[in-house]
């Protein structure tokens, strides 16, 4: 079996209000998936938690506050993410925030994600370029760690999965059950610190959860396909 490790290290940006701005080998330790200065960051057990997630897994104190706005970068005001809504004819905005991509190749990009009543877009902001449109029938599932990283991926059969990572994953995890509700086949959340996702159509990767002296961390490894 081929495998080998990444260094993993993500800085989400934290100035996501207003409109938008303009190599591999083995480690001895994973790097800490965490964001420099942000607030709310201690660990908390939500063994009382309300809500969908209640016992499953650590929360930082901010997701437990809930505070949820929805759109963090002004769809209605950028006239070229309001032209791609315009262009797929889709027009209701549940969430939209700037997130990271890890591609195929194991590399961070930034990009917008919007969540509409039809699909998931993600956004090049500074190509001004879509990059992706998935339909949200064809989500099949989220996986995300029991720990309180920023890590998520999205599980699409049809395609390529997508790994992601954001500050407000837990908002993003309850707009997608919300807009799927009703859907012939419900979408799944699966929460493991360890689980595989398709990163390109003959790419199979694994990434693993891990805590080292307090920090959470990651490990993604390719697998060999069968």
């Amino acid at each position: 079996m081929d495998r080998f490790r990444r260094r993993l290290q993500v800085e989400v940006p934290q100035d996501n209000g207003g409109s938008r701005d303009g190599s591999g080998g083995a480690v001895e330790k994973p790097m800490e998936a965490q964001n420099e200065g942000m607030q709310g960051d201690e660990l908390e057990i939500a063994d009382e938690e309300p809500g969908q997630f209640a016992g499953l897994k650590l929360r930082r104190r901010a997701a437990l506050a809930g505070n949820c706005k929805g759109d963090y970068v002004g769809v209605s005001y950028d006239p070229f993410l309001d032209k791609i809504l315009r262009k797929q004819g889709d027009r209701t905005v549940l969430f939209a925030d700037k997130v990271i991509k890890v591609t195929g190749s194991g590399k961070m990009k930034k990009q917008i994600m919007l969540i509409t009543d039809f699909a998931i877009y993600l956004v090049d902001s500074d190509a001004d370029a879509l990059k992706r449109r998935i339909a949200l029938a064809a989500v099949e599932k989220i996986c995300s760690s029991k720990f309180s990283d920023n890590f998520f991926a999205l599980i699409i059969p049809t395609e390529y999965d997508c790994l992601m990572a954001s500050t407000r994953k837990t908002e993003i995890v309850n707009v997608l059950i919300e807009a799927t509700k009703g859907a012939t086949e419900e979408l799944e959340v699966v929460f493991s610190n360890r689980f595989e996702y398709n990163a390109a159509d003959d790419v199979v990767k694994e990434i693993e959860f891990v805590e080292v002296e307090g920090a959470i961390g990651t490990r993604i490894s390719r697998k060999a396909i069968q």
